[in-house]
């Protein structure tokens, strides 16, 4: 869709592409600032009330803008003949140039309801011309399962989604079923490529819907699925050439090997995963792989698309970070800003005033007006309906106070000891409606020399923040706490009827100030009223960046002097009436409406936050109704009350001579400020008494703008670069009108004060007139200190500011506000910003608030819920990152929160030139609040790290911010392998290699080559010696079998193998049973027959669909002629559900042994060479290939000779084997070693584990087994089944003393974190530690080491992660960061012999070094086993020489990378001893950014990162790194794993995770040696087959 051939230009296209009347309709509706000016006061007025109507929900967005429409037609000048469209178009480009910042008439109020505080209406032009310069950019929409969405789309036919997983045709035919829908564009543009042009934006909700079933327009659909790709790419390339100003740089998008990545290297020929037949995705695959009907790699094509987009200039210097890792750091830009100013000069305020009747100290002044004045008015409160409940005179604060303090000092006891004495601390609890009993409570405590501590009314034992002022309330000591009788009556109570104890609290005592509980003191009592001293009067606390809350101490003499400053500084005179709409209990509330107001014996009309909630005009009605002179409030207020206009008609501000603006050094105060006049200037409103202030609570008031009658300048505003600022630099922005921040002055500094600007960061030299720094105040009437924190109260308290040569610029200590701004014309002081806010990222700062307010002004819609936003940035990879966290309307749909999202995006990115790292929605009205509204920074920043947000949208852009990554690493040119030799010998490093026990002088039953013989042999000689005992899952003897049984049973299977099957010698079977004794009976029996046996694991009954078609594959593969079963799976085999999964009918002849004839065999067969095949050893590696290994007779036998000599197993021996018996070593356990060794195996079928999880170790204690064998999932199934169990084990007398050796037979690295927890968990039954070991084996020699019961126990060492990375071993302190342990695996077998080799130059490497680990030993494999005779590819697998040193032994490769590293233990013959560490499978290796890394490194990160994290298995996808985690909780935590994910990966491995996954527990495919299919999992992904909770497409 064109916009040129639609005939519009394409600034429209923003508007456009809402796709949705009502936004073309504001923008075309809002009025041009010159006609907002020019509209009649009524219409204004109506228009307002509309604007509230809408935000209070009473009117529909339709309805609004039809009302608005019609109000405004008059006034909208139509320009003859021209769409308006058009004009819109116009006004948004022109309008940006148009605006003059500053300039008056454009503040009239914007017609829409936004978060008004927020807004100025240049900050919305800003942002609108940003977004036009975008126009719309397509990313890809994260998918997500519908019970997930938490607010269900509201699109009005979406047809009901019942598709499932496995439906593989399900899209087309969901397409087909849709063509009846009648499409609400039919009018407009039902297009193919209109419908297009929403799908690509896929809005899919589901992962398992098709694209189609959430949209209307589905009319369209079926043509439209064949241009799907087609229309992607085209999309894509177009959004690549969308070349964005100033950002030019070459993509590198995650790296930069293209390794294709399907199972390439060693086993080519195999047969990859199931064949063709058998699965549907792969019919549809194109070339290279990709699933054509699978949204999801649609979806990554626009993702890689999307992250083509060059980013911000790339960087160029380095850090070096702990180690040579090196992490890029941001190189400042030459051309940024730089302060030019002269130093500044420190500016003090007026003089204090010495007044003649200053009282000595504020009680002093209590006193006075208490008797000379009782009757006149201190305090009005109100109630929620505005009516006045009672008015508090200076006489009863008196009396009040005075019975307070005396009932303290005197009627509290314990034990006959007064509870307090003077000094003591004491919690104030009093809820916001009551200022009066707070006042009487107050000022009792300082007429008792008590020290108030006012904290909020805790109402839940959870709320934000509350542990936090129980650590307050700790640190300061206090044990009582003052309340009033409702408010106690209200605290949640513990069984015994008395408050609850919060979180963290210490135990307090609760005393409720109320008069029946208060006792008039004797005539002769009076309080102590001295002078005002630097004693602590009372302790205020501030919650910092943090979250941690501190408590400031004000002495009593500051009290008195910040009193004296305001009452100056403000003009304040006797019995003034002032309205007071603060929290009367901090900050400005507290200083204007408590303690200033009783020096000057003013009367305070007291605003509880619950009546501006009911009704916000409330406080302008009591300034009108008790004429008040000064009106104390903040931003919030001014901006509540414009939404509230329509009660407006009757008021006058006409006697207001100050309106101070508490928080006036917001960046968006200016905007209520001006908004507010421009409707109540109208009302008597003089715009001079507008006067913003600053304060922290460290320093309390910094700067405040005086009244008219003083007679200072006029006030000032300056419109700042945006960028400039970043820098810390002041420029007047005159050429980019877009990213640009007004502020308004502060005013004056305060009477009797010194301030200063001084540098953010290290020794505080003053700043530049044009620089930006803290603002530090000095004088009396500051804070003085943290309680109990003198650290941090050196740091801030007593700054000493120097000149950049070093000299203090004055002998007295300043205080640190934590307001950052500079000292503008006039001596006014300007604010932009505080440091709790503050977020430096890469060198730049940002303000917090300022994103907000950019965030804000986004969406001409409200999309945000009640403007409520959180910013805030975590440091992740050694530099902040941005987080904004926003509750979406309830309404929202998917379509409008994604295209929000995406919009925000660029606006910040092209205000504040800063990426955003994450953005997160969350439900409305769930954010952690403040107690008095607005949202709890630190605690909504604490539960996004700790994953407990819950948001229902999320998007991660950590590509485009993540800008300091190490470089990728460029292979170098390869040394050659002499010259390594050479530099080893120079270094005196040994070359790694290392071997078992030397086997061939051993004179062993060395007489029997042959497995057959020696059954043979062992039937004649001990034919009742027991061999194999297969227990059941009740831990009974299931079957048992002696040398001669054994013997016996295989004669029988030759028989019929010979006779029924009628099989010639060399023939191969398949053996397809169930663990047990017919397993190991048919395999002698096909030795017998002189046929060649492949064991095959039988097909799951429950799941034939997945199962089978892998048994039918190696059936086919190993070209089998012959099953050997038995008669249940012989009818599994053949039944109705097998053929749904496979051709039943090419099944080879099937023969069950459940009954044979009992004939003698003729002849057993005696192979000529015993070079001849004995059997084949089929397995599926983790890449998901199905590998066979031919084994001959000799292999055979000399594996069975090394593991009886490891093991030093006897026939007197028993040992008990829990393992899979169908490949590998746990084949040659089950069915060799016995036979061979004369040994009794205890067979315990894993399978019968998950009915009874301790059959295994009960059957090891029963039999006193010393040795025993299992693998990683059974270890796991005990660790997780059995975990909380060993107590009723150890009552059934389950002993594990007896183990000397338990070992895991494993292809992979050691997993130590699980065989630490076994021992651990199973210490208390007596398992020793040093029992527990690993075994290695692979493809080409199954059994490379095993611990065996002699020799040093196995060894653990700590390598760097970082140097591995880059093929490089770094052995490292435990504990150090980036370590990884790694434990030996095991000893190596006699007769091995193990070297590590370069896997690029096949050159021998030193000790210690990492290459690929080589093997020599008689047992190995002779080659694999494949279908299409392409043993040639492999050859060097098997039979592989070294390019250099020793250039005669054959070697074979095991594909997996390792060292050898010789350590201080020795061995059996005296030697010292060489331990082989395993890292891991060359094939699983990723490689990304030029390094190389293991899955299992990144999956253990991931899983470490939240408790809900049960599996994660990783892959990459067209060089992005894909993470699948499997969620072990409710399907709401699935969105906190985003960002978890993304930070730990980038943290740990610096890798940025291109697509995260959250799927159902059990969905990653383990293979029987529990190890993760992590190609298997790749491919249902693209084929979009794993009905994921949530995909997450990181930008």
């Amino acid at each position: 869709m064109s916009s040129k051939s639609k005939g519009l230009v394409t600034g429209t296209d923003i508007i456009m592409a809402e796709r949705n009347s009502t936004g073309l309709l504001m923008m075309m509706l809002e009025p041009t600032p010159a006609i907002a000016m020019t509209l009649p006061a009524e219409v204004r007025e109506k228009l307002a009330e509309l604007e509230l109507e809408l935000s209070e929900g009473d009117i529909t967005q339709k309805g609004y803008e039809k009302k608005r429409g019609k109000l405004l037609a008059p006034y909208i000048p139509q320009i003859q003949g021209v769409d308006p469209s058009l004009q819109t178009d116009n006004r948004i480009q022109t309008s940006s140039q148009a605006v003059l910042p500053g300039s008056k008439q454009n503040k009239s109020r914007a017609a829409n309801s936004r978060d008004e505080r927020f807004r100025s209406d240049l900050h919305t032009e800003a942002v609108q011309a940003a977004l036009a310069k975008y126009k719309e950019r397509k990313m890809p929409m994260p998918s997500k399962r519908r019970s997930v969405l938490v607010q269900s789309s509201v699109e009005a036919c979406t047809p009901p989604d019942t598709s499932s997983a496995s439906e593989d045709e399900g899209s087309l035919r969901r397409q087909g079923r849709l063509h009846t829908t009648s499409t609400p564009y039919q009018g407009s543009q039902s297009t193919v490529e209109h419908w297009f042009n929403r799908v690509i934006q896929g809005s899919s909700t589901s992962s398992s819907a098709s694209s189609t079933s959430s949209h209307p327009g589905g009319r369209a659909a079926h043509a439209a699925v064949a241009n799907a790709n087609a229309a992607v790419t085209a999309l894509a390339d177009l959004m690549a050439h969308t070349q964005l100003d100033n950002h030019s740089a070459p993509p590198d998008v995650t790296g930069l090997s293209e390794r294709s990545l399907h199972g390439e290297s060693p086993q080519v020929g195999s047969v990859r995963g199931v064949p063709r037949g058998f699965n549907h995705a792969s019919a549809m695959e194109t070339a290279d792989g990709v699933p054509v009907n699978s949204r999801v790699s649609s979806k990554i094509q626009q993702l890689l698309n999307t992250l083509k987009r060059p980013k911000r200039p790339p960087l160029r210097e380095f850090f070096v970070d702990d180690c040579e890792e090196l992490l890029d750091v941001q190189q400042p830009d030459p051309n940024q800003p730089r302060a030019e100013g002269q130093q500044m000069s420190p500016l003090g305020g007026d003089p204090l005033g010495v007044g003649t009747n200053w009282p000595p100290s504020l009680p002093a002044a209590l006193h006075r007006w208490g008797t000379t004045q009782p009757k006149s008015p201190c305090l009005t409160a109100l109630d929620n309906a505005g009516k006045p409940v009672y008015t508090l005179t200076y006489g009863k604060l008196w009396t009040r106070s005075v019975k307070l303090a005396y009932t303290l000092l005197n009627k509290l006891s314990t034990r006959n000891e007064p509870l307090l004495m003077p000094g003591d601390r004491v919690a104030l609890v009093f809820p916001n409606n009551d200022p009066v009993m707070f006042m009487v409570a107050f000022y009792g405590c300082l007429l008792a020399e008590l020290v108030p501590v006012p904290i909020e009314v805790p109402l839940t034992r959870k709320d934000a923040g509350s542990q936090q002022i129980g650590f307050l309330l700790g640190s300061c000591g206090v044990t009582l706490a003052l309340t009033t009788d409702a408010c106690q009556k209200g605290l949640p109570k513990a069984q015994t009827g008395e408050v609850a104890t919060f979180k963290g609290w210490p135990r307090l005592l609760w005393f409720v100030t109320d008069g029946k509980h208060v006792v008039k003191p004797p005539k002769d009592w009076h309080p102590l009223i001295r002078e005002a001293s630097d004693d602590i009067a009372y302790i205020e606390y501030k919650t910092s960046k943090e979250g941690s809350t501190m408590g400031i101490t004000v002495s009593h003499s500051a009290m008195l002097a910040h009193c004296h400053a305001l009452t100056q500084a403000c003009g304040y005179t006797e019995a003034e009436t002032i309205t007071n709409v603060l929290d009367f209990k901090r900050d400005s509330g507290l200083w204007h409406g408590v303690l200033t107001s009783v020096m000057n014996r003013m009367h305070v009309i007291s605003i509880p936050y619950s009546l501006m909630k009911v009704n916000p005009l409330s406080w302008i009605q009591k300034v009108h109704m008790y004429k008040a002179r000064v009106a104390v409030v903040k931003s919030r207020d001014m901006h509540w009350s414009l939404l509230a206009q329509r009660d407006q008609r009757d008021v006058s501000l006409s006697s207001l001579r100050m309106l101070i603006v508490a928080d006036g050094a917001n960046p968006w105060s200016i905007s209520s400020c001006d908004a507010f006049l421009n409707v109540f200037q109208a009302r008597g409103l003089r715009p001079e008494v507008i006067c913003p202030c600053a304060s922290s609570a460290e320093a309390m008031t910094v700067a405040l703008r005086r009244p008219p009658e003083m007679g200072v300048p006029p006030p000032g505003k300056a419109v700042l670069s945006m960028g400039g600022l970043s820098h810390s630099v002041i420029r007047v922005d005159t050429e980019e009108k877009l990213s640009v921040l007004s502020v308004q002055d502060v005013g004056q500094v305060m009477p009797g004060a010194m301030v200063c600007v001084v540098r953010l960061e290290g020794t505080p030299y003053l700043c530049q007139t044009d620089e930006v720094g803290e603002i530090c105040v000095s004088s009396a009437s500051t804070g003085v200190a943290y309680y109990g924190l003198p650290g941090m109260t050196k740091n801030i308290f007593e700054t000493i500011p120097v000149t950049l040569s070093g000299a203090p610029i004055s002998d007295r200590p300043f205080t640190r506000t934590s307001l950052l701004g500079f000292i503008g014309p006039d001596d006014l002081v300007f604010v932009v910003g505080k440091m709790d806010g503050l977020m430096v990222v890469s060198g730049r700062r940002h303000n917090a608030d300022d994103v907000v307010a950019t965030a804000l002004a986004v969406e001409p819609m409200k999309f945000v819920y009640r403007g409520r936003i959180a910013v805030f940035s975590v440091s992740v990879l050694h530099d902040e990152r941005i987080v904004v966290v926003a509750e979406q309307r309830p309404d929202a749909s998917e379509e409008d929160s994604f295209q929000w999202m995406s919009r925000v995006l660029q606006a910040i990115d092209s205000i504040h030139q800063v990426g955003l790292y994450c953005l997160a929605l969350v439900p409305a009205n769930t954010l952690p609040k403040a107690p008095l509204g607005g949202i709890h920074i630190s605690e909504t920043k604490q539960r996004f790290l700790e994953g407990a947000l819950h948001p229902c949208n999320v998007l991660m852009c950590p590509h485009t911010c993540v800008t300091n990554l190490p470089k990728p690493r460029q292979k170098q040119p390869e040394v050659g392998p002499a010259s390594m030799i050479v530099g080893n010998l120079v270094a005196g490093k040994r070359i790694a290699q290392a071997c078992g026990r030397d086997v061939s002088q051993l004179e062993d039953n060395d007489q029997f080559l042959y497995m057959q013989d020696v059954l043979q042999w062992r039937a004649q000689a001990t034919p009742d010696h027991p061999l194999f005992l297969v227990l059941n899952a009740k831990g009974a003897v299931a079957s048992t079998a002696s040398c001669l049984q054994l013997h016996k049973r295989a004669e029988r299977v030759a028989v019929a193998l010979m006779e029924k099957g009628r099989l010639n010698t060399g023939d191969h079977v398949a053996l397809v049973y169930p663990p047990g004794i017919d397993l190991i009976a048919t395999f002698y029996g096909c030795l017998y027959a002189g046929c060649v046996p492949v064991t095959v694991r039988p097909p799951h009954p429950q799941n034939l669909a997945t199962t089978l078609p892998t048994v039918k594959m190696i059936v086919e593969v190993s070209k089998s002629v012959c099953i050997l079963t038995t008669q249940t799976i012989m009818k599994l085999l053949r039944s109705k559900e097998a053929a749904a999964a496979v051709d039943v009918k090419s099944w080879p002849m099937v023969l069950d042994t459940d009954d044979l004839p009992r004939k003698k065999s003729p002849q057993i067969y005696k192979p000529p060479t015993p070079e001849m095949l004995a059997y084949l050893d089929f397995s599926v590696s983790t890449t998901g290939i199905l590998a066979g290994v031919k084994m001959s007779h000799a292999a055979t036998s000399a594996l069975c000779r090394s593991i009886k000599l490891q093991c030093e197993l006897y026939p007197s021996r028993q040992i008990a084997i829990c393992l899979d018996p169908y490949c590998g070593l746990g084949f040659a356990l089950w069915c060799l070693c016995s036979v061979y060794s004369g040994h009794q195996s205890i067979l315990v079928p894993p399978l019968e584990l998950e009915s009874s999880v301790s059959l295994w170790l009960s059957a090891v204690s029963q039999y006193k087994v010393r040795v025993t064998f299992c693998s990683y999932s059974v270890m796991e199934m005990c660790t997780k089944g059995l975990g909380s169990q060993t107590e009723a084990l150890r009552l059934r007398n389950v002993n594990l003393s007896c183990v000397r050796t338990c070992m895991v037979v494993a292809e992979e690295r050691p997993r130590i974190a699980l065989t630490q927890s076994f021992s651990k968990i199973f210490k208390d039954l007596g398992l020793s530690p040093r029992a527990v070991s690993s075994t290695f084996g692979c493809r080409v020699n199954v059994a490379v080491c095993l611990q065996g019961t002699a020799g040093p126990d196995p060894t653990t060492v700590y390598l760097d992660m970082r140097a591995l990375r880059h093929d490089r071993v770094r052995l490292v302190e435990r504990g150090s960061p980036h370590s990884l342990p790694l434990m030996e695996s095991g000893k190596i077998l006699p007769g091995v012999k193990v070297i590590i080799a370069n896997t690029e130059t096949k050159g021998p490497l030193g000790d210690s070094h990492l290459g690929e680990i080589w093997v020599s030993s008689p047992h190995n494999a002779t080659g694999y086993y494949t279908v299409y005779g392409e043993e040639a590819l492999h050859a060097d697998h098997f039979s592989t020489k070294l390019s250099f040193g020793d250039t005669q032994t054959v070697w074979a490769r095991t594909g997996y990378l390792g060292f050898l590293r010789r350590t201080e233990l020795t061995d059996a013959s005296g030697e010292r001893h060489d331990a082989l560490y395993v890292v891991g499978s060359l094939d699983e290796t990723l490689e990304l950014r030029g390094m190389r890394y293991h899955p299992i490194d990144i999956e253990t990160s991931v899983i470490r990162s939240h408790k809900s994290i049960a599996e994660c298995a990783v892959f990459t996808w067209t060089n992005l790194l894909v993470v699948v985690v499997e969620l072990e909780g409710s399907e709401q935590e699935a969105l906190d794993l985003v960002a978890l994910v993304t930070n730990v990966v980038l943290e740990e491995h610096y890798l940025i995770v291109g697509v995260v996954v959250v799927v159902d527990p059990g969905v990653i495919p383990i293979n029987s040696r529990g190890e993760k299919q992590r190609m298997h999992l790749r491919d249902g992904f693209l084929a979009d087959q794993l009905d994921p909770i949530y995909v997450a497409y990181n930008m």
